[in-house]
């Protein structure tokens, strides 16, 4: 069987979630499946990207624009494999009828937060989605969440989408221990304890809500960390700490490099994500696997992906989230708890088991050609 894949966002230069789902899966098809052979498509040559494997090889076809809908296209009608897997957002229009189909839909964000997607964006995000419902082969969700939202909002097919989680790295992401921590917060100018986010600056993630109800704890000796590059519609956020008063205790520290991740994770009260939606939910996982606790929402997928191992919140509602943070400061008995459970629980995700169900999803799609 020979699948091709859409490597392109491997090579974009600050990865954030589908970027990194599309990378660690890649680097465990290549580790655990030595029977299948691979393409993977480039528009750009990646930074520090290599998999010595002979059943793996690459194709760097360069475009700027509508790569997907042109480059990628003509490189399938010319040299189709027997199947093309787009780790995520779409397929091209002109393909043979024969070439098989499968796409990861990680959320369906600007279908639900249209206000909170730029324009025109949101456009293709949402045209885009609602064509793979359509006319991909076969669907990939992140979530049972991601699934019953692709059968109810957009009518997918059922027996066209199959659950394949993400997974977590747990030979990086592990708890650090306290020299470790304590480099990476000076590093980072870090003094005193600190909730910590890590994820896009971007609406969907609810900050100025997470801001606001952290500023109802008049913190004194505590700060709140969001690690992340910015991203769209976010000036509201940036101006939140002023408004509310907490500019001191809140730190925007940019997009973090992956190796300091684990230990800004571990060194934390806990981890915050009061999401107002979200597919998955990656850095969840990641930080329970680094012995977090974890505040986060009880809407889309994260109850399911927290596993009832977390602190939920209605997010919303910004004094159900300023009692959870300072019930995380004082009980310290809850952040024990909340972490050994996480730690456990984060062990049931894994990206070699991400990358096997992701065969299977392949060899099923290939078998009913």
């Amino acid at each position: 069987m020979h699948i091709g894949i859409d490597a392109s966002r491997i090579a974009i230069d600050e990865r954030s979630g589908t970027e990194n789902y599309t990378l660690r899966l890649i680097e465990s098809l290549g580790k655990v499946d030595d029977k299948n052979r691979y393409t993977l498509y480039f528009n750009k040559l990646p930074d520090f990207f290599e998999i010595a494997k002979k059943n793996v090889s690459t194709r760097f076809i360069p475009m700027p624009y509508l790569w997907t809908q042109l480059r990628l296209a003509v490189e399938c009608l010319l040299r189709p494999p027997d199947i093309l897997f787009v780790p995520a957002h779409t397929i091209p229009l002109i393909r043979r009828p024969s070439l098989k189909t499968i796409v990861t839909v990680h959320d369906l964000g600007a279908e639900f937060l249209e206000a909170y997607h730029k324009f025109p964006q949101k456009i293709y995000l949402n045209w885009s989605t609602q064509y793979v419902a359509r006319e991909a082969t076969k669907i990939i969700a992140v979530s049972k969440s991601t699934r019953k939202d692709l059968t109810t909002t957009l009518k997918a097919s059922a027996s066209k989408i199959d659950v394949v989680y993400e997974g977590v790295d747990h030979s990086f992401f592990y708890p650090r221990d306290t020299k470790e921590v304590e480099t990476v917060k000076m590093k980072y100018g870090l003094k005193n304890r600190y909730f910590v986010y890590v994820g896009t600056i971007q609406p969907r993630k609810n900050l100025a809500r997470l801001i606001e109800a952290f500023a109802k704890l008049a913190p004194s000796k505590t700060d709140l960390v969001l690690a992340g590059k910015s991203g769209w519609l976010n000036t509201e956020i940036y101006q939140a700490p002023k408004k509310f008063g907490v500019s001191d205790n809140v730190k925007f520290l940019g997009y973090v490099a992956q190796e300091d991740l684990p230990a800004l994770y571990t060194g934390s009260v806990a981890f915050t994500l009061p999401s107002l939606y979200e597919g998955f939910g990656l850095p969840l996982i990641e930080a329970m696997a680094c012995g977090a606790a974890v505040l986060t929402s009880n809407v889309s997928s994260l109850p399911e992906v927290s596993g009832g191992y977390a602190l939920l919140v209605r997010p919303n509602d910004v004094n159900d989230i300023a009692y959870n943070l300072a019930r995380l400061i004082k009980e310290e008995d809850l952040r024990w708890k909340l972490s050994a459970q996480g730690l456990e629980w984060a062990k049931n995700f894994s990206w070699e088991k991400t990358a096997r169900e992701t065969i299977k999803v392949f060899e099923k799609v290939y078998e009913e050609r």
